[in-house]
């Protein structure tokens, strides 16, 4: 009898994610004293046990998955074993939390912004954000549809190839095809020194040894780059607003500072200016499409790596801008992006290197992935 791809792997799921029998809690214990439990599990993970795979457990995520930061006014902090005493990323913190200390293989998760990628990046593990519309977002809490998407970080790529192989239809596979290396120099002066500069390196070796294909500044101006971020916001925020405004109105108090003031602000964004910010994500995506095409687009995962547990609002609202305009190219462009955890900060906490491809080249990209993780010794084989 044939085994099953993913028999003994175990998942945690985010708390956004559909479990059947269970309520979905959003991070937030006032919403989930009114939820019911669900009586199937989202499309995602309903195909993640069908192959074999278990529920290890349900886990933790920033409220409403409006943060980067994986901090939870309620709930607490989730480890971060690769960098005790800091943050863990969020928005799909407790799943790489779980994944990290081995509690877990897989951590099924969403990425919006950059809430896979972000604790992969800071943890030291694999995150993958898929191509836009590649995986049903059925029985996923939304945070804003034109940008979410449902992924999945592990310790490995290998067992991220092997959920690429159960979640991914292969009805929009596409061959990665890279004959250039693109380089955003204006995005990546958002990161901090040590990772960008540890991020070209590595980058200049891997195209030295023919890893990856050569490289090519194809740079986009940086105000053309914070108009593209500010119209992700607003986008962002309106439907974010659209989605749970209502519930949010009508239970003051019941949201911590941070995403209560985030909320606050999406409350403002007028139809109209979600409409034009809409209008120039459009232009946003087609530019980076043609980027993209035949080419595989190289940055760091996040500004720094992860922060100390009591970092000042304003430090943590910095690295937040600053990861944000790495992290919203690749979901402007509705294109795939992994992080592979292969950068350190000049101090030892772990940085992501991220890979973004045209959509539907997940697949490829996850394979580029684990030959840049063989070379550059993040894993034995």
């Amino acid at each position: 009898m044939t085994a099953l791809p993913l028999a003994g792997i175990g998942v945690a799921v985010k708390d956004l994610i559909a479990v059947a029998g269970q309520p979905v809690g959003a991070g937030n214990p006032a919403w989930l004293a009114e939820q019911q439990p669900q009586h199937r599990s989202a499309p995602a993970l309903e195909a993640l046990l069908a192959a074999g795979a278990d529920v290890v457990g349900i886990a933790r995520t920033d409220e409403f998955a409006y943060s980067l930061a994986g901090t939870n006014v309620h709930y607490g902090t989730p480890p971060n074993p690769a960098a005790p005493r800091a943050i863990s990323g969020g928005s799909t913190s407790g799943p790489a939390s779980a994944v990290a200390l081995g509690q877990a293989a897989v951590g099924l998760g969403t990425d919006t912004g950059g809430s896979i990628r972000i604790p992969a990046s800071y943890q030291g593990l694999v995150g993958i954000r898929t191509t836009h519309g590649a995986i049903d977002t059925a029985g996923v809490l939304p945070l804003a549809p034109a940008f979410d998407t449902v992924g999945w970080l592990t310790r490995d790529t290998p067992t991220a190839l092997r959920v690429a192989g159960v979640l991914l239809d292969g009805t929009q596979d596409r061959a990665l095809d890279a004959a250039r290396t693109v380089v955003l120099p204006a995005a990546q002066r958002c990161a901090s020194p040590d990772v960008s500069l540890a991020c070209d390196v590595l980058r200049d070796r891997l195209a030295a040894g023919g890893v990856l294909p050569p490289v090519q500044d194809d740079d986009v101006p940086a105000d053309v780059l914070q108009r593209w971020l500010a119209a992700f916001r607003t986008v962002q925020a309106y439907q974010a607003w659209t989605a749970h405004g209502a519930w949010v109105r009508t239970h003051p108090g019941a949201l911590g500072d941070d995403i209560a003031e985030r909320f606050a602000v999406a409350a403002q964004v007028t139809e109209a200016e979600a409409e034009r910010a809409a209008g120039v994500a459009e232009q946003a995506r087609a530019q980076l499409q043609r980027l993209l095409a035949n080419a595989v687009l190289v940055l760091p995962s996040s500004a720094g790596g992860a922060l100390p547990l009591h970092a000042a609002a304003t430090e943590v609202e910095a690295e937040r801008a600053g990861t944000l305009q790495l992290t919203c190219v690749a979901g402007l462009a509705g294109a795939p992006a992994v992080s592979v955890p292969a950068l350190q900060t000049s101090d030892g906490r772990p940085a992501g290197f991220c890979l973004v491809g045209a959509p539907g080249t997940d697949r490829d990209l996850l394979r580029l992935a684990h030959r840049i993780a063989l070379w550059s010794g993040t894993f034995s084989p």
